[in-house]
């Protein structure tokens, strides 16, 4: 293509960030706020959704089934199709419209979101990006959906009114519990996803003169309304994807013979479009679970691309209790498949590509495919659809049980390992998404991260699974650091919309999967971890969760209170920056005497001959005056007077002492009695090694503090603090360790699992000078005991007056 040089770009605009608001329950203080509960925060619980986070007894959602016939023209470049939906009233509400997504109008300069971000001139730009940015001022480019007729089920025209992305239809009311059928009629130009982006259209290769048609939010399909948004009709940019409704779907392609089509569901007439060949490979692939076998070979797709044929077929696809429909078809294609055993049933492994990344595919496509599938059942529930698919398209898009990726060698059949890779990454991400969003069907329209984030932690898994090897980038805590250093005015919490985040990457994929492999790892503890999940996975599949309920299910199904972390890293834009400001290091001094008190952790609380005044609040409280001031209120002492003493009339100043008599300026703490230490006690003893770590938090996100020492010997040590440490003061703590050989250093989160975001002041390297470190051994039966009073007290005094 040409290069141009005068012309225009589209950039992304910082917009105003709409996010679920950090209330803080003591923001003046350095403590009360971290690990304040959320319950000022998330949605009140109710009878569809619980406090537990699962679904209430009242709990409920919408149904739509679709039956959909269309035609691919080819040589037109455009999809005509129609469509009878049964709609299925299950909320308690009386409807009177409903919603449609017309999702190709995002590619009309006229009928999209026009949701605009500033621009600049570029130094160059491509003449297709010309070309689209022209047609805004010359009129409709025709592109997006043409709605020809919308019918009831009787045939009686239905009013409608299209609103950019979105369509209302009006209907009669529909009622709880009832149903209401109806049909459209449309078409739309098929758009060149490669030259003007999208999810779905066609990709030209003009080598062999064939096109790839990726046919993806192709047909008017519902919206979802539910019982915390009531209609989801925000509209679609490109960037937010999708809250939609399951149902069953029956759905016809007519296509060009030749072509092959892969599709959401499983095909019901393959005996009618298959050669008897490929029909017994496709047999042949029901048992195979070590390889993949070729159902359309390398050169019966040569040979496919060179002979084009005007005759057409349709194939019939079947899919039950999907929230979406998608399909590929092109005569480009090879297919192979293989079968993964999960939960008793052979799913389907299969993989559409042409021959431009045969060497990539064929080896590593369904094997990705099957090994994610069978990883994903392990962590969540077990893989509920017949087929999981792949298809080469140049990019990274997922539907039920299919999806499109990239990932293509060059010319001579070699490919990098960045990009075999790149290729395993997007087949396991996107396959992936058949659980998260496709089965726990989250509202992607508003929280991409419940989409992309879970999905992209369970990908680590996967990943991880696949080769111990493998270079993961969205997991492992260090790797968002770089993210999290980022001035402020550039973040934004996790939970915010989808079409207000800046850096998309990073907040809505990589921050909330390195904070559930944080929680996993560091926090929770896998065991923990993963029963909690794997019970949020199974109370929501096929339903319609929020955030709420998967905070609340991880902590109701483990027993950990992690209010503190959702708080910090999913509502926060605080980063983790940990410091260990100073070490304190001690050898023990024996000593026979010991200081009963002065703060010292080992003594007991200050004595002497200090008399202790009536222990009486110096201001009484309301409640107290109102107590007293109601005549119905019996105290107890006052209806058992045997339970009046000394200390009854002193309070209330019945009782004469002469305190000072006894009171003497304490100059020293009290002593007591001490025993000398053994030689073998002294040896013990004399060879611990005493340390005080004092911790800041500089960064203000509260986490754990992971703790290495390492000894003069060679040898190291981890202590795990957890991140409770700071409840009482989230600015500063500190820790106090005894030892047995003395430490050369020191170092906080060695293993960089908690995203510190600077090591620099991290570490300890053994240069202290010893403090002093009284210890004492108590003498056997000495002492007071614990809550026994030490010195005079007032009663004494009564008596000696006497």
């Amino acid at each position: 293509m040409k290069k141009f040089y005068k012309g225009f770009i589209l950039l992304t605009l910082i917009g105003q960030i709409a996010l679920a608001q950090n209330i803080l329950n003591n923001p003046g203080s350095n403590h009360g706020n971290k690990f304040e509960q959320l319950g000022t925060i998330l949605n009140t619980p109710n009878e569809q959704r619980t406090a537990s986070g699962a679904p209430g007894v009242k709990y409920w959602q919408q149904r739509a089934d679709y039956k959909i016939k269309c035609e691919l023209d080819e040589k037109k470049l455009t999809l005509k199709g129609s469509e009878t939906i049964t709609y299925y009233n299950n909320s308690p509400d009386v409807l009177t419209y409903i919603w449609i997504q017309l999702d190709e109008n995002e590619h009309n300069n006229l009928k999209n979101a026009n949701y605009q971000s500033s621009s600049r001139m570029p130094s160059g730009a491509l003449t297709t990006q010309v070309d689209n940015m022209k047609v805004g001022s010359q009129g409709d480019n025709g592109y997006g959906i043409n709605v020809t007729k919308i019918t009831d089920a009787t045939g009686k025209n239905l009013s409608y009114t299209v609103n950019k992305t979105m369509m209302r239809i009006e209907i009669p009311a529909l009622k709880s519990g009832t149903q209401f059928i109806f049909n459209i009629d449309w078409n739309y130009k098929i758009t060149d996803r490669i030259a003007g982006g999208g999810r779905g259209g066609y990709e030209f290769f003009p080598e062999d003169g064939n096109h790839l048609f990726t046919m993806a939010q192709w047909y008017p399909r519902l919206c979802v309304y539910s019982d915390v948004q009531g209609w989801q009709n925000h509209q679609f940019t490109g960037r937010g994807e999708f809250a939609l409704t399951f149902g069953n779907f029956n759905v016809q392609m007519t296509v060009p013979a030749d072509h092959m089509v892969g599709s959401t569901g499983e095909c019901v007439n393959y005996s009618a479009v298959l050669t008897p060949t490929q029909m017994a490979r496709y047999n042949k692939a029901k048992t195979s679970t070590t390889a993949p076998v070729e159902i359309v070979t390398l050169a019966e797709a040569k040979t496919a691309e060179a002979k084009k044929t005007e005759a057409k077929k349709t194939w019939v696809f079947q899919a039950n209790n999907v929230r979406d429909f998608a399909w590929t078809s092109s005569r480009k294609f090879i297919w192979d498949a293989m079968a993964q055993p999960i939960a008793g049933k052979n799913v389907m492994c299969m993989s559409f590509y042409g021959k431009e990344a045969y060497a990539l595919y064929s080896k590593f496509s369904s094997r990705a495919v099957a090994h994610t599938i069978k990883t994903y059942s392990d962590f969540t529930i077990p893989y509920p659809y017949p087929v999981a698919q792949s298809v080469e398209a140049a990019n990274g898009m997922e539907y039920p049980m299919i999806c499109f990726n990239y990932g293509r060698t060059d010319a001579d059949g070699t490919y990098s390992e960045s990009t075999k890779n790149g290729m395993l990454g997007v087949v396991i991400h996107e396959v992936g998404h058949n659980f998260f969003p496709m089965i726990v069907n989250s509202d992607e329209r508003q929280w991409t991260w419940m989409d992309e984030g879970l999905n992209s932690f369970v990908e680590y898994l996967t990943e991880e699974l696949w080769d111990n090897k493998f270079p993961s980038k969205k997991g492992p805590a260090y790797t968002i650091v770089p993210y999290m250093k980022l001035p402020k005015d550039q973040l934004e919490p996790i939970m915010s919309n989808s079409e207000n985040i800046v850096n998309f990457g990073p907040n809505a994929y990589s921050k909330p999967a390195t904070g559930l492999n944080i929680l996993r790892e560091t926090i929770m503890g896998r065991e923990l971890f993963d029963y909690a999940f794997k019970e949020y996975s199974r109370r929501w599949a096929f339903k319609h969760p929020t955030p709420a309920d998967l905070f609340r299910t991880m902590e109701d199904a483990s027993g950990e209170d992690l209010d503190w972390f959702w708080r910090g890293w999913f509502y926060g834009t605080d980063p983790v920056d940990i410091s260990l400001d100073s070490v304190r290091y001690a050898k023990p001094d024996f000593s026979t005497t010991a200081n009963a008190g002065g703060g010292n952790r080992f003594g007991n609380r200050p004595g002497g001959s200090r008399v202790d005044p009536p222990a009486v609040n110096a201001f009484e409280d309301i409640s107290k005056i109102r107590n007293r001031e109601n005549s119905s209120i019996k105290f107890y002492t006052d209806r058992d007077l045997e339970a009046r003493d000394f200390y009854w009339k002193y309070d209330r100043g019945l009782v004469n002492i002469d305190t000072s008599l006894n009171a003497k300026p304490q100059t020293q703490p009290a002593r007591l009695p001490m025993e000398e230490f053994t030689a073998e006690e002294k040896t013990k003893y004399g060879n611990k090694f005493f340390y005080e770590l004092n911790f800041s938090n500089k960064g203000g996100l509260v986490m754990p503090i992971i703790v290495e020492f390492t000894f003069k010997d060679g040898t190291k040590s981890i202590d795990r603090i957890p991140a409770q440490i700071w409840r009482l003061n989230e600015l500063k703590t500190s820790k106090f360790y005894v030892q047995d050989k003395e430490v050369a250093s020191i170092k906080i989160d060695p293993m960089r699992e908690t995203a510190d975001i600077n090591e620099t002041n991290n570490t300890w390297g053994g240069s202290a000078s010893p403090s002093k470190f009284q210890l004492f051994k108590m003498r056997t039966g000495a002492g007071p005991a614990r809550g026994q009073s030490v010195g005079s007290n007032p009663m004494q005094l009564e008596k000696k007056s006497k």
